[in-house]
């Protein structure tokens, strides 16, 4: 979907406002890190060091992508983008002040469809609600089993096919998509889960809030 050329400003305007604060924080963080951590803690300062470095190339990519920006797909990948690279500074800034990580709302993909869409009900609230990994591995069109990536691969494939963007503005294929992005979810939640602890029955239900 195309971006007017006011929104296209305004979107740009406020990207551009996120990446000079992250990069103000950045180099304080740098300045802390250089203060704080060289005599006790060298090893993990030269990791955080590499880790803040990155993030300013990350940034800088950004804002030179941020002149191409053209559609709202393309606008809503960059932000993504972004939103990672600020929770990686918050990771690395936790660390090098010794402090908890902040909690920051992530905007789900669900909230964005419905966004886009102008409507749509509670996907965690859905009666068909998807509560077992069988389900959300064949709604997902992969073996059960199959690592986060490719669960991610299938699911960013199956999106661009699927959207009204895509589609001529067409919402027929709403609710499938709707469907797809409540497995995609639960999936994240319970490889992530699977990680740290066995892993649980397949047909077991499973509630990502638990």
């Amino acid at each position: 979907m195309p971006f007017s050329s006011s929104k296209y400003m305004k979107f740009r305007s406020g990207m551009h406002k996120r990446i000079g604060s992250l990069r103000s924080k950045t180099e304080d963080s740098m300045e802390v890190a250089v203060d704080t951590m060289m005599e006790e803690r060298v090893d993990s300062y030269f990791r955080v060091e590499q880790g803040l470095d990155e993030i300013i190339k990350s940034l800088l990519q950004i804002e030179e992508e941020l002149e191409q920006i053209c559609d709202l797909s393309g606008a809503m990948r960059l932000e993504s983008r972004l939103d990672f690279v600020e929770d990686r500074w918050d990771d690395l800034d936790s660390e090098i002040r010794e402090r908890p990580r902040r909690r920051r709302r992530r905007i789900s993909l669900a909230d964005m469809l419905k966004a886009a869409s102008g409507g749509g009900g509670d996907l965690s609230q859905s009666p068909g609600s998807v509560n077992n990994a069988v389900d959300a591995y064949a709604i997902m069109g992969v073996e059960f089993g199959s690592s986060l990536a490719d669960v991610t691969a299938a699911f960013r494939q199956k999106a661009k096919l699927l959207h009204p963007d895509a589609n001529q503005g067409d919402r027929s294929s709403e609710p499938e998509l709707r469907r797809m992005l409540e497995a995609y979810q639960f999936l994240k939640e319970y490889l992530s889960l699977s990680n740290t602890e066995p892993m649980r029955p397949p047909d077991r239900p499973f509630s990502p809030a638990e």
